[in-house]
């Protein structure tokens, strides 16, 4: 595989060195990796990995004394784009980087067993717990991720999912027919109201609502406040169709393997940090940015407006969805997977966190 801008080299204390102390007492070497990803760190989930995945690997190598990594970041495209994340940490573009399984159905259709179970919770930190556990301790959802040359470190997802649109939903029968943005698969949600998915991601979004290619889109307030989103898509109502594992944090297998020991543990260590701190925050800054939009978006014209979208039409969305899961079930066994058992496994780890999913989506 290629491999990017893993380098080793030593540094040597010039204090100790002035203080005429042995060498070795004081060498520490210093390892130069490449950390990116397509989307802006104003998106939470990629903020995270300046503000708590480095440090966090910093401060236990400093603790250590042995080791040091000189950081190369290229947030926000700047290596690759959305379409590319998987490909660019598997090919050694990037060292590390933020991989968007949801992207990526074909390859790997395991990782989107949450997209095939909506609305079972809100909470960010009880799916974040559950794949990293599978991930963790299940061959099927990691080798997902070790064929492709990536080692996952932590597992990322969304806060709760509602529509922003152009137009005011008075009713699910208002998104009948029209052209809904929504992130790859995570489209297939619409088939519950009968809406036409438009493929896309946080960074065309805003560009294809102001076109007309689509009329709004299923997104996450997280990711709406910082793009401005709500600009083109002043209507906001709160469906609350639930939290998914999105992808993770992950770092090409052939750099991993040169790396000592104990910065190897620092990384999974920190990796767990960042994904339960990144679970913790959203659950907060979920409504704190719908607040906020409502708050910067009252002067534009027209303003921005938050609606919630009734039990009943809430309860018919659901009832309306195919059976998804069911659907993941017979595709992956097609493959040989075993992905009955799966799909029970990942209900029984969210249940466990205190999760109600609003379907049984075992049946």
């Amino acid at each position: 595989m290629k491999r990017s801008s893993f380098v080793f080299r030593l540094a040597a204390s010039a204090v100790a060195l002035a203080a005429g102390l042995p060498l070795a007492a004081s060498a520490q070497q210093v390892i130069n990796l490449t950390v990116a990803s397509s989307h802006p760190t104003t998106i939470p989930w990629v903020g995270f990995i300046p503000q708590v995945f480095m440090p966090e690997v910093d401060k236990r190598l400093a603790a250590g004394g042995k080791y040091k990594v000189q950081w190369k970041e290229a947030f926000g495209g700047q290596l690759y784009k959305a379409n590319a994340t998987l490909t660019s940490v598997e090919q050694g573009i990037t060292d590390i980087g933020w991989v968007f399984s949801y992207l990526e159905p074909a390859k790997m259709p395991i990782s989107q067993l949450s997209v095939h179970t909506p609305f079972v919770t809100s909470d960010t930190r009880i799916v974040l717990g559950a794949m990293n556990e599978l991930i963790d301790k299940n061959p099927a959802f990691r080798n997902e991720w070790d064929k492709y040359n990536l080692v996952f470190l932590g597992a990322t997802g969304s806060d709760t999912y509602d529509i922003y649109t152009k137009f005011p939903v008075k009713s699910i029968d208002d998104l009948k027919g029209r052209k809904i943005s929504a992130p790859g698969i995570l489209g297939q949600w619409l088939r519950g109201v009968g809406a036409t998915p438009v493929d896309g991601a946080l960074t065309t979004f805003y560009t294809d609502i102001q076109t007309g290619v689509s009329d709004g889109v299923v997104s996450l307030a997280t990711g709406i406040l910082p793009t401005k989103i709500y600009e083109v898509a002043p209507y906001i109502t709160k469906v609350n169709m639930g939290v998914v594992f999105s992808g993770g944090l992950a770092i090409n297998k052939d750099t991993w393997a040169k790396l000592p020991p104990e910065v190897q543990t620092a990384m999974r260590e920190a990796g767990a940090e960042y994904s339960r701190r990144h679970g913790e925050d959203l659950v907060q800054r979920h409504q704190s940015a719908m607040d906020r939009m409502v708050e910067v978006g009252k002067t534009q014209n027209p303003p921005v407006t938050v609606t919630a979208m009734s039990e009943s039409d809430r309860r018919k969305w659901i009832d309306q969805l195919p059976p998804l899961s069911q659907e993941w079930v017979k595709n992956n066994e097609a493959r040989g997977v075993q992905a009955r058992a799966l799909l029970a496994q990942y209900i029984a780890a969210v249940k466990a966190r205190g999760a109600k999913p609003e379907r049984d989506w075992e049946r």
